[in-house]
């Protein structure tokens, strides 16, 4: 609308976006080379904005929180504050060390894909990714699938976290940063040495030009009595009277404009971080935590449902394996029982053949037998005759105890083979017992089998009815909530030592792949501040 005001276009975008932490935020646009937000109070069209249409505003943070984790509410703040320092430390806007990078991608990676799975999540899926500062990438000497391999191995640590989980410990690494939420300006002191000036969420910091890491003088918010400017001078008057009173002038009537309302909106934040919360601030806490609750009981519900999926899928397959290895001892006790059958055959006709044998043998003899008495009977009587006649008597004997002895041995043969022959009908016997035992057994385990595979679709015993959810949280409950939460802090303090033991190790790792002469004079400083242990924090208790 032709006379909106900058409240309306700002409280449009807000409701669009359902975002209730509106103090955070601002429409920022360019005029000049210059950066400027709209004013809420004065009509949009009287700002000096370009002229071209359509007109362009950038819905960005203005103020940063010191402590993302205890002042972003909203899950819609955290993921708008994570899209923001991620582009910035990408646009390397932010100075970030390079093993650090390689932990806040993890955390990036988490929050888009959801859990690590080696079977989706494949070499060269982040191929198409940008994950790393260019300066990180040139830095060293590794290939993408290098780069690749050491940001999965992080992201596999993360199972389970959730992405507003995954986005907010991101922020909670970035937040350390030394130039995270610090605005830059360029300005000259009274003597004329140029500097710069740093406005952020702790105070006002004074650096070298060439050392954005560090900061040479710094004034906490506490320690300011008053800041103003005339023209284009601006000062700064601290709380002790003894301190004198710090002056510069920066290049532009409208930076010193901007530098004041920077001033003034993080001072009063500063202020109201220190008061008890407002009551909507409290509302929204509330809503939060039972919010987090309500999500924390859906993720441990889901979590439920999908073990029990697991397991009903380990059942299942179990199953499977031992209703294939029936069907292979079922085969093979056919099989044996071809074989048995085979045989029985083979030593029956053996039987039949050794019988009509032993009967063929049994006959000879007894023709044996009446050719002797024949002889006998029709001896001759001369001596000679006779003779010969005991000699063909005295052969024919032995041949018929030769047939005797032949048909005895014939007729246990027989005997042998019919006893073999029973037991082949007895091994038959019990290879159709056995079988149909497995008979049995496979169509119990695919009753069992059917009944079990049905289970996941189902679940009628995990399912929570949405009946039975109550969010009716009792001072109790918030009581148990923040136990949790204290849990959870002390728990990552835990995990703190534990993780810069993994970037270093992995800084280490890295160190012989650098390539010395493409440092920047960030990384140099970066590495000297390091090697002195100091941090962004305790640089500037020193130095304020």
């Amino acid at each position: 609308q032709v006379k909106w005001k900058g409240k309306d276009l700002f409280d449009l975008v807000c409701r669009t976006l359902g975002l209730r932490e509106t103090w955070f935020f601002g429409l920022q646009y360019t005029i000049k080379d210059t950066v400027a937000w709209l004013k809420m109070d004065k009509k949009v069209l009287d700002h000096d904005v370009p002229t071209e249409e359509p007109k362009t505003f950038h819905f960005l943070a203005k103020f940063y929180p010191e402590n993302a984790e205890e002042e972003l509410v909203q899950e819609i703040t955290q993921h708008l504050f994570f899209l923001q320092v991620k582009k910035q430390i990408l646009d390397e806007k932010i100075f970030c060390p390079p093993e650090a990078s390689v932990l806040l991608a993890s955390y990036a990676v988490q929050a888009k894909y959801g859990d690590y799975d080696p079977n989706v999540h494949k070499r060269g899926f982040l191929a198409q990714e940008e994950l790393l500062p260019k300066r990180v990438i040139n830095l060293y000497q590794m290939t993408p699938e290098m780069w690749e391999e050491r940001i999965t191995a992080w992201y596999a640590e993360h199972r389970g976290r959730a992405r507003d989980e995954a986005e907010m410990e991101y922020l909670k690494i970035a937040q350390d940063l030394e130039m995270y939420g610090v605005n830059y300006f360029a300005i000259r002191n009274k003597k004329g040495t140029e500097l710069l000036l740093g406005v952020d969420a702790l105070g006002l910091h004074i650096y070298d030009p060439d050392n954005r890491l560090t900061p040479k003088i710094s004034f906490p918010w506490n320690e300011i009595r008053n800041i103003s400017y005339s023209d284009k001078e601006f000062t700064i008057k601290p709380l002790d009277k003894k301190i004198d009173v710090f002056k510069f002038n920066s290049s532009k009537l409208r930076v010193n404009k901007l530098i004041l309302q920077l001033c003034i909106g993080n001072h009063d934040l500063f202020m109201r971080r220190r008061k008890a919360d407002s009551l909507e601030v409290q509302q929204m806490k509330a809503q939060a935590r039972e919010e987090k609750a309500r999500k924390q009981m859906e993720r441990q519900r889901l979590a439920r449902e999908k073990q029990m999926r697991e397991e009903a899928e380990r059942t299942r397959d179990e199953l499977e394996r031992r209703l294939m290895q029936l069907k292979e001892e079922a085969t093979m006790a056919n099989e044996a029982l071809m074989r048995s059958e085979e045989t029985a055959d083979l030593l029956a006709e053996k039987a039949q053949i050794t019988e009509e044998e032993a009967k063929l043998l049994a006959q000879k003899a007894a023709e044996a037998e009446q050719e002797m008495q024949r002889i006998k009977a029709t001896a001759i009587r001369t001596e000679e005759e006779k003779r010969l006649m005991e000699q063909k008597v005295l052969e024919a004997e032995m041949l018929a105890l030769k047939m005797a002895e032949e048909s005895e041995r014939r007729a246990k043969e027989a005997d042998q083979l019919k006893q073999d022959l029973q037991e082949a009908r007895e091994s038959e016997r019990r290879a159709k017992q056995k079988l149909l035992e497995i008979t049995s057994k496979s169509s119990y385990t695919q009753s069992m089998n059917s009944s079990t595979t049905a289970l996941p679709t189902d679940l009628p015993s995990f399912n929570l009815i949405s009946e039975s959810l109550s969010f009716d949280f009792k001072d109790t409950d918030m009581k148990r909530l923040s136990m949790e939460i204290e849990k959870e802090k002390v728990e990552y303090m835990e995990k703190s030592k534990h993780l810069q033991e993994q970037l270093n190790e992995l800084k280490t790792e890295i160190e012989a792949l650098k390539l010395k002469e493409r440092e920047t004079a960030l990384d140099i400083l970066h590495n000297e501040n390091s090697s002195r242990g100091n941090s962004k924090h305790n640089t500037i208790k020193k130095v304020s």
